[in-house]
């Protein structure tokens, strides 16, 4: 296989079903190794009775790719390390990161249970941390070598945490963590050839199919907007060579449609020039919110 990834090696996390197991396929078929990462758990993070990884690894080795899986916990130090350490001892090289493992654990937040935040945080914020440090520690030897790669890493954030969705306060505050841990990395990475980005998608999968429950009607005219293979082409892309440049971005990704998302930035301000009185500084807080834009609603709002 040949393509806009041609030699490069891959890393998808939670890569055996819906966004990851697309991802780790377009790889493939661009020309990519991929390391396919799985646990195998299910929906709410316990135990599966399968292995989806192998399923996926056998998916790419049937059209000709080139593939290996990993089932270790991504959100531990050890399986994050061995995550890296297969790309390396299986291939030789690590080019590529795609963190994309997670699960839900919904709840309103009267009712939501510590376990239930710690968990999700765990798999979305950790699950990102970990792998994010082994890849970024061997890209930093790499360079201290002599040998600067083009690396690539994208993290998958949500509009969960870019906007907030009712019922999701631990998912979207983890998501929204995903956003901060990915600016921090490409302004600190970006002296050893590594380029952080995130994608905001919106697919069908056994983590989106009640949330989108209403949106996901029959495909018009052959095109399934709800089909996580469509995400797949922009973070392929944004795992490529191909990309050079493009650094310290979120992207939401739906369909066919692919948006730039920009993030907070200074609005309407007021100084005087020294301390409000609190009555003062609402009176200054409501002008300049009168001239500010409306923001958007919360999911689910």
């Amino acid at each position: 296989m040949t393509g806009i990834c041609d030699g490069r090696v891959v890393v998808v996390t939670g890569a055996g079903r819906g966004l990851g197991r697309a991802h780790a396929l377009a790889f493939a078929a661009e020309g990519a190794r991929v390391v396919v990462n799985d646990l195998g758990v299910g929906l709410d993070g316990t135990p599966g009775p399968d292995s989806p990884a192998f399923l996926v690894v056998e998916e790419i080795r049937a059209a000709g790719g080139e593939a290996v899986a990993h089932g270790g916990d991504i959100a531990t130090p050890d399986g994050a390390a061995s995550l890296v350490r297969t790309a390396l001892e299986t291939y030789g090289r690590l080019d590529t990161l795609v963190n994309n493992a997670g699960f839900l654990r919904d709840r309103m937040l009267v009712n939501l249970e510590e376990d239930d935040w710690d968990a999700v945080m765990r798999v979305h914020l950790k699950g990102h941390f970990l792998p994010l440090k082994h890849a970024a520690a061997h890209w930093r030897a790499e360079t201290k070598a002599g040998r600067t790669p083009v690396a690539r890493i994208v993290n998958t954030s949500s509009g969960a945490g870019l906007s907030g969705s009712v019922g999701q306060g631990n998912y979207s505050a983890a998501k929204a963590g995903i956003v901060g841990l990915t600016l921090v990395a490409a302004a600190e990475l970006a002296r050893y050839g590594v380029q952080v980005n995130a994608i905001a998608p919106a697919a069908r999968t056994r983590m989106t199919e009640r949330t989108f429950a209403e949106t996901m009607a029959a495909p018009v005219d052959g095109f399934d907007a709800m089909a996580p293979e469509n995400v797949s082409p922009l973070v392929v892309w944004l795992g490529s060579q191909a990309s050079a440049g493009v650094t310290g971005r979120v992207f939401e990704a739906e369909g066919g449609r692919i948006t730039v998302m920009e993030g907070w930035r200074p609005g309407p301000t007021a100084d005087r020039g020294a301390r409000w009185a609190p009555a003062e500084a609402g009176d200054a807080a409501l002008k300049l919110l009168a001239r500010a834009e409306t923001p958007g609603a919360a999911y689910g709002a």
